[in-house]
C-alpha cells in the first residue's frame, strides 16, 4: 500500500485487497494464516494489516452477534423527516439517536426523509415504545417505520474490487 494524502482513499494492491477480503470474513483468523491464505510470510503480513488499521481502511474488529438469541426478536427500519434542515437541528437528531443503544445504523439521506435508522427491539411492544419516542422527540416531523419479516443477506464490509 503506498501512502496517499490524506483526503484521499489510499491505494491498495492486489495483496492489500486479499488481505481485507479475507479478513472480512474472518477477522479472527491468525496472522500466520491470514498470511498463509495471501500467500506471503508472516512478518510482511502484518506490517500490511497494520498499515492498513493506521490509514483506517480497517476501523475495527468485531463479533458478529446474534440479535435474536441475546432477546433483540425485532429488527426494524425508520425513515425519519425533520422540521428543519439546520445544521443545529442535525447535529441535536444525530446526537439524540447515538444515545439509544437500539440504534444500531444512522444515516443521513437524500430523498423521502432526512435519515433512516436501523434498529433492535425486544419484541412488538418495544418497537411501538421506540416508535413513540421517534416520534415524539424535537425537530421531528414525520416517521415511517419498516419492519424486516426476514433477512436474506446481512453482508459485513464492502465488496472488495480487484485492482
Amino acid at each position: 500500500m503506498r501512502k496517499t494524502p490524506p483526503d484521499q482513499p489510499p491505494l491498495l494492491d492486489q495483496i492489500d485487497r486479499r488481505i481485507l477480503a479475507e479478513l472480512q470474513e474472518d477477522g479472527r483468523m491468525t496472522n500466520v494464516e491470514l498470511a498463509r491464505r495471501v500467500g506471503i510470510s508472516a512478518p510482511p503480513c502484518l506490517r500490511r494489516v497494520r498499515r492498513l488499521e493506521e490509514a483506517g481502511v480497517i476501523r475495527g474488529y468485531h463479533a458478529d452477534t446474534d440479535p435474536a438469541l441475546l432477546g433483540w426478536q425485532v429488527m426494524f427500519f425508520a425513515i425519519v423527516g425533520l422540521e428543519s434542515q439546520k445544521q443545529s437541528v442535525l447535529d441535536a437528531f444525530e446526537q439524540m439517536v447515538g444515545a439509544w443503544p437500539e440504534v444500531r445504523e444512522c444515516h443521513m439521506i437524500r430523498g423521502g426523509g432526512d435519515f433512516i435508522l436501523k434498529l433492535v427491539a425486544r419484541d412488538t411492544a418495544h418497537e411501538n415504545e421506540l416508535t413513540r419516542r421517534l416520534t415524539g422527540a424535537a425537530s421531528v416531523a414525520r416517521v415511517t417505520t419498516l419492519q424486516t419479516i426476514r433477512t436474506a443477506k446481512d453482508a459485513a464490509g464492502v465488496p472488495i474490487p480487484p485492482e
